[in-house]
């Protein structure tokens, strides 16, 4: 035994863990975006990017506000534009390899010493630029760009064979998003390569970027029943381990819901009924813009978690919306007005929608398993998504516990900092109760043995106050009161 002689301290490990969590509702977002104005077109395919500005997510897919081809640019525009809310995460599905096709060459007056090719898509390395016969070299005899509105700028070189061209002939070749199909938007595992696409991604947003998925969304394409069955499928058991929810379009082209009575047919015919789906219906304008309505309540939900505290117990119905109108998806964007009635009634088929309430504002509680389902848990959205929450953490948190011995310090180390962590919500308001046990009758000791211990949570968040009735009544006692004078 060492000698000890002096003043001497020994550090145990702390028997609270401080909680981890993911962003409560951090939108992982599939579709399409114009790569050719990204930084690295050809690296902006199939994989997760996590953008926190708009210029960050423009640098990495592009951005246009042609949302009708573009559909990852609707959900850039709404998060950082109009909600002001980040981070968010885009998956491009769109292959400038792939879905592309050839732009034949024509010819384009230069002005200024400059062509602008008034073609959406066209790709900079593809370009084929002459003047009269003879070939002209990037970055030797001319500088390609970008304008405002997308389109490609060909700027002369005084030093180039093409310094007093008058005009210019260009041919190339162009992404083309109508190539983009659904199966691009499911994805799948190549066995060649190995590599994977389209949703099949959600796998790697953890893995590669430390944060665990918060919605799914798929601007528009989610509105194809084969697109919302691999939605639904892709929210539960992430990596083996975290849940999360998603938000999807109900179909309002002329072969969908046009009308509010239409909703319950349609939703039953895509096949919505997972506790983990908010179906939304129909699109919404701003101004001029037309958005899918699942972008906009995405980034609506996610907002309304960033301002609380990042927990997901607040509902995202009756918040105020910076929307002008809802419209169909039809090429003209025909408006509907739905009065509150009639937007109750869209609620009760399990579908969220907006009214106009003074200025426009989200409507609906349900997830899409209602009325399917009455349990608390799965049929208010903002209750599913705080138990998948509330799972993941403790997921992230207790991982470090995995492989330590289990004894009675780990069990009294868990209940204890999930009974903390616990009351210190239920002292904020954000649910009416949480407790954590662990029952000795539960756990065998052959489980003990074989490497298990379960412990049981009971969690009670907030049901949301979707109908608050005040009865009235005429009181002849308190007339004849003030007839009397008394």
């Amino acid at each position: 035994m060492a000698y000890n002689h002096g003043v001497r301290v020994l550090e145990n490990p702390t028997s609270l863990v401080a909680p981890v969590t993911g962003t409560a509702g951090l939108q992982v977002i599939f579709g399409t975006a114009p790569v050719n104005m990204a930084l690295d077109p050809y690296g902006a395919t199939n994989r997760p990017i996590l953008a926190y500005s708009f210029s960050e997510a423009s640098a990495a897919v592009g951005y246009t506000d042609n949302f009708k081809d573009y559909t990852l640019c609707q959900s850039i525009d709404v998060s950082f534009r109009a909600l002001n809310v980040a981070p968010i995460i885009l998956v491009n599905v769109l292959d400038p390899a792939r879905h592309k096709s050839n732009m034949t060459a024509e010819s384009y007056d230069v002005e200024d010493k400059q062509a602008i090719v008034k073609v959406f898509g066209l790709l900079l390395d593809k370009l084929e630029v002459k003047n009269g016969e003879t070939s002209l070299q990037a970055d030797v005899d001319y500088v390609a760009s970008f304008d405002a509105e997308g389109y490609a700028v060909i700027t002369i070189l005084e030093s180039g064979n093409a310094a007093g061209a008058s005009s210019l002939s260009v041919s190339g070749v162009k992404i083309d998003p109508s190539l983009v199909t659904a199966n691009d938007i499911i994805g799948g595992y190549d066995v060649a390569t190995g590599k994977e696409s389209g949703l099949e991604l959600v796998r790697q947003v953890y893995p590669l970027l430390g944060l665990t998925p918060g919605l799914i969304v798929v601007p528009g394409w989610s509105k194809e029943p084969e697109v919302a069955a691999v939605i639904s499928a892709k929210c539960l058991n992430i990596n083996g381990s975290f849940t999360c929810e998603a938000i999807v379009d109900l179909d309002c082209t002329a072969a969908g819901a046009t009308k509010y009575t239409d909703v319950k047919a349609v939703k039953e015919r895509t096949g919505l009924v997972s506790a983990h789906l908010a179906a939304a219906w129909p699109k919404v304008k701003i101004g001029s813009k037309v958005y899918y309505y699942s972008a906009v309540f995405a980034a609506l939900i996610s907002y309304t978690d960033a301002n609380n505290d990042d927990v997901p117990n607040l509902s995202a119905s009756n918040k105020t919306l910076p929307i002008t109108a809802l419209c169909l998806d039809d090429d003209a964007g025909t408006e509907i007005v739905l009065d509150q009635e009639q937007a109750n009634v869209v609620n009760s088929f399990g579908v969220v929608t907006a009214i106009n309430q003074n200025g426009f504002r989200s409507w609906g509680n349900n997830s899409a398993a209602y009325p399917g389902t009455t349990d608390p848990k799965d049929r208010w959205f903002c209750c599913r998504r705080f138990f998948s929450w509330w799972g993941n953490s403790f997921i992230l948190t207790y991982f470090q516990k995995v492989d330590d011995p289990a004894n009675f310090r780990l069990i009294e180390a868990i209940c204890d900092s999930e009974n903390i962590r616990g009351n210190s919500y239920v002292a904020q308001g954000k649910c009416a109760g949480c407790k954590i046990v662990y029952n000795a009758d539960e756990n065998p000791i052959t489980d003990v043995l074989n490497g298990k211990i379960q412990f049981k949570q009971y969690l009670a968040p907030y049901t949301p106050a979707e109908d608050i009735l005040n009865v009235l009544e005429f009181s002849p006692d308190m007339l004849a009161a003030a007839l009397g004078g008394e």
